[in-house]
Parts: structure tokens; sequence; C-alpha cells
């Protein structure tokens, strides 16, 4: 079964697994960025991350209106993605001594957690539709425009701001 925690038969199976995924992956995200707050620098970046946590709570809080809709205990399943994801932010910013380049790569590795995000709530959104589950899509959009909003500000944070003063 690998790091699934059941045999994925059907898509209904695949559909419940990513959102099983997700959840975890967003409980994780919520566990890294206060480390982020705490050593960004750049006065907008801790603010964005601020931000982020607030907004990532609302989206397991989401989560698990999704869960109950479909009559399901919120549960996460272990997401290797975004544990990697996560383990090599910490890597490189523990391997970085400027603390502009350091608020350069914590943006860089939050731009990686978005993009995740985006694709697998565009994925789930999806398969909700083509399950027929329209009773949970709009939550999971809601989630899904957050991203990209997320990421869109992560963006003009980078380009404006912190990696100019890493440079």
């Amino acid at each position: 079964m690998g790091l699934f925690s059941k045999p994925i038969k059907s898509m209904d199976d695949l559909f419940q697994h990513m959102l099983q995924d997700i959840y975890y992956a967003e409980q994780q995200i919520t566990k890294a960025l206060p480390k982020m707050i705490a050593k960004a620098g750049d006065p907008q970046l801790k603010a964005g991350f601020e931000t982020h946590l607030r907004e990532t709570e609302g989206q397991i809080q989401r989560l698990e209106q999704v869960f109950q809709t479909l009559g399901q205990q919120p549960k996460g399943v272990r997401c290797a993605a975004m544990d990697g994801i996560i383990a090599e932010a910490e890597e490189i910013i523990g391997d970085t001594d400027d603390a502009e380049v350091r608020d350069a790569a914590m943006l860089a590795a939050a731009q990686a957690v978005e993009h995740y995000e985006i694709t697998r709530y565009g994925t789930i959104i999806a398969y909700a539709q083509q399950l027929g589950r329209k009773d949970v899509v709009g939550p999971l959009q809601q989630t899904l425009e957050e991203e990209k909003a997320t990421d869109k500000k992560l963006t003009s944070l980078a380009e404006s701001r912190v990696n100019r003063k890493a440079a």
C-alpha cells in the first residue's frame, strides 16, 4: 500500500485520499509558519506570513466542514510532498546567514507551498465535480482562490522588495 492508508480502488477513494493529503499538508503548514514568522526580518514578509497562518487555520476549518458534509471524521494522511517542501525550506533557511537572503529563501519556500496547494485544490475540485459532489466544491473553491491570491501577493513582495534587498 505504500504511503496510502488504504488501497485506492476508485475515483472516490482517490478523492478522499487527496482530501486527507491536503488536510495533513495544511496542518504541517500551520506548524512551519510560526518558525518562518519568527525568522522573517522584512516587516511586510512577517505580516504576510502572519496573515497566511490565519488563512490556513480557516482553510483547515473549511476542510473539516467538507469532511463533515461527506459524513467523515477529518483525518490526514502523510503528504510526502509537503514534508519534502518544508524539510527543504528548513535546510535552506538554516544554511543562510544573511537575513535578507534568508527572507528571499523563505519567500521562495512559501511560494513552493502555495504552488503545491494550488495544484492539489484544483485536482480535488475537479474530482468532486466529476463525482457529482457539488456540495463541497464551494468551500474548496474559496480556498483555491485564497491560495492563488497569496501566491500573487508573495510574487509582488518578492519582485518589489524582498529579492531586491537580498541581491
